[in-house]
């Protein structure tokens, strides 16, 4: 190679990295915005990033992915629901890297989530993960991840059960996937399938907030149940005693309960003035609640 394509290369290299130094910047500065809610400095425009990028856009595109899971817990940390330049970040990452397999997890789940768990978004988490199923048509995994938003977030157990047949073609598929279809097909929702997705979900991620999301949806479900029969146990000491029991206590000196129930996280359950089951005031899982809160 000659002295001058040396020059050359050597130039081109820097340009590059002068680039990405500007453009670190410009990520910074948003990163300012996000804390402070400021929309119009945000870098939305997925085909501007990218055309900055030239060929660094993998690298850049795991600079916003670092920033993703930034807003993400700062804004779940601060118990701020507004998380509307989710999907901006989402989109910009997606599109600069399309095989970064975790954007499509990480997105479809606190995508799809209902507030305050999430953004709310479940047609933004399908239009996620059908990306993800553009650019990478070969992973399986994705399949479950569209199937999971369609039975738990839009309760289309059709659309569920068909996306997950379609990925249990996938020799390398969990086995059950076929068989979990059939069942959603048959008899769509039901805590027992709410419980084992979510248990699975636990079980195999790798990300510390999809797990942590995924453990607290488990929490959540156990407590639903739970209430359910507090409340069933409510009405049997009504038939007994003519009225609702204010007091778990009641219940326990009744003989309907053997001991106070308490929830995942240790904190007992308690009755409303009215008798029906509750979430203890102190609790965590309060903070996460909402009605029918596991399976939305």
């Amino acid at each position: 190679m000659s002295l001058k394509s040396y020059i050359a290369l050597f130039l081109f290299v820097l340009l590059g990295f002068a680039g990405v130094w500007r453009l670190q910047k410009c990520i910074d500065a948003q990163q300012s915005a996000v804390a402070n809610e400021d929309d119009q400095v945000m870098l939305r425009s997925s085909k501007l990033v990218k055309g900055l990028s030239l060929e660094y856009a993998p690298l850049v595109a795991d600079i916003y992915w670092t920033r993703v899971v930034q807003y993400f817990g700062n804004k779940q940390a601060g118990k701020q629901l507004d998380l509307r330049l989710l999907w901006p970040l989402l989109d910009v990452t997606s599109v600069l890297d399309p095989h970064l397999m975790p954007v499509y997890d990480f997105g479809s789940t606190f995508l799809s989530d209902a507030p305050p768990r999430g953004a709310g978004r479940p047609d933004l988490a399908v239009e996620l993960i059908e990306r993800g199923l553009r650019a990478n048509p070969d992973e399986w995994r994705l399949y479950y991840d569209l199937g999971f938003v369609y039975y738990f977030d839009m309760k289309d157990y059709a659309k569920a059960s068909e996306a997950l047949y379609e990925g249990s073609k996938n020799p390398k598929a969990l086995i059950w996937m076929k068989t979990m279809a059939a069942k959603i097909a048959a008899e769509g929702n039901s805590p027992e399938t709410s419980n084992f997705l979510w248990q699975d979900v636990y079980n195999t991620t790798k990300d510390a907030l999809v797990k942590q999301n995924a453990l607290r949806h488990l929490q959540l479900l156990r407590a639903e149940e739970d209430l359910k029969q507090i409340d069933a146990l409510a009405d049997e000491y009504q038939k007994r005693f003519g009225r609702r029991p204010v007091r778990m206590r009641e219940l326990v000196q009744s003989g309907l309960l053997r001991g106070e129930p308490v929830d995942g996280l240790g904190y007992p359950y308690i009755l409303s003035e009215d008798g029906k089951a509750e979430l203890n005031l102190k609790t965590p899982l309060r903070d996460k609640w909402i009605k029918a809160p596991a399976s939305k």
